[in-house]
């Protein structure tokens, strides 16, 4: 897989930069000019604190990749999350009170959390940003930011509607507030081509998304392709055009087994992955090498993991990671 070589080539790296630094001249208690070496060699703690709920597929994946980063590098990972950009805010600041060595952080709602992130820089703490609000980034002083940029993300399902022959498209958004899905919308309407509408759902009302979708596709017959932005969601989307009996085609972000049955069976014509385990685990790495060896990733440029579409020509090949939780 893909992802899987990209990371482990990092993590390669990181080994000789880490080897490099034990046998160099930077192990060396002094260097040339006489200055001390770096005081802060001890083990490195990095909370990781995003705005995904407890038990959600997606952000379940991306643990994995930060604990997984955590172990080979002998890193400690202290993995948090909370929906509530104010309850976010709070968990940066509890980090921030007890010194960790770094911070990743998702930011849906940078505003919110401004005043938090902008703290831990002040403090001396190195922030990555994942996920979302990679605009607000590197105004808010984060060293990079890791993940999918939205735009290009939506550019790119809503070319593949237009090149699957559809012509009127509805995109479902199930987070209020958040940025990112909005830019996803935004861009599957400039990807697209065609007419495009929008549909407010609760993803923490299941049954109310799956009937607002279905009242969507019978009241407009002329809907021909559905747009999720959550795996979850997709599901719902399939259930309510079945009942409707709507020849909509159903496309969505992100991966789960459900989203890989469903491709395998045409009942979702593909999915865009962003890869978010990359989005755990190679902030890691980059905090890992900044504390120990001054490096910086990007050069004030987000670090891409996605998009990566995934339709039936590959979803065997990417469903079997997908069940071991690192798509």
């Amino acid at each position: 897989m893909r992802s899987h070589r990209f990371t482990a080539g990092l993590v390669a790296a990181a080994g000789l930069l880490l080897l490099s630094a034990c046998t160099g001249p930077a192990a060396e208690p002094k260097a040339a000019t006489g200055a001390p070496a770096p005081a802060d060699t001890g083990p490195l703690r990095i909370a990781v604190i995003t705005h995904g709920t407890a038990g959600d597929a997606f952000w379940n994946v991306v643990k994995n990749g930060a604990e997984q980063a955590g172990k080979e590098l002998n890193v400690g990972v202290e993995y948090t999350s909370d929906g509530d950009p104010g309850n976010q805010a709070k968990l940066i600041d509890n980090a921030v009170a007890q010194h960790v060595g770094g911070l990743v952080v998702s930011m849906a709602n940078p505003e919110a959390l401004k005043p938090s992130v902008e703290a831990a820089v002040r403090a001396g703490i190195p922030v990555v940003t994942i996920n979302s609000g990679e605009e607000k980034s590197a105004a808010y002083g984060a060293l990079t930011h890791v993940g999918q940029n939205e735009a290009i993300a939506g550019q790119e399902a809503g070319k593949k509607f237009r090149a699957l022959g559809r012509k009127k498209l509805l995109c479902v958004i199930h987070e209020a507030g958040n940025i990112g899905q909005a830019q996803r919308c935004d861009g599957a309407k400039s990807g697209f081509g065609g007419e495009v509408t929008t549909l407010q759902v609760d993803i923490s009302n299941p049954a109310d998304a799956e009937s607002r979708i279905r009242g969507a596709v019978r009241t407009d017959p002329s809907l021909d392709a559905v747009l999720t932005l959550n795996s979850q969601v997709a599901a719902r989307a399939v259930s309510a055009i079945r009942a409707v009996g709507s020849p909509a085609q159903v496309g969505t972000f992100d991966l789960n087994s459900d989203v890989v049955a469903a491709i395998r069976a045409d009942e979702v014509r593909f999915a865009v992955d962003q890869q978010q385990y990359e989005q755990g685990y190679l902030p890691v790495v980059f905090l890992k090498l900044h504390r120990d060896n001054a490096n910086v990733v990007g050069g004030g440029k987000p670090v891409l993991t996605g998009p990566d579409l995934v339709d039936k020509s590959t979803v065997d090949k990417v469903g079997r990671y997908v069940q071991r939780g690192t798509r």
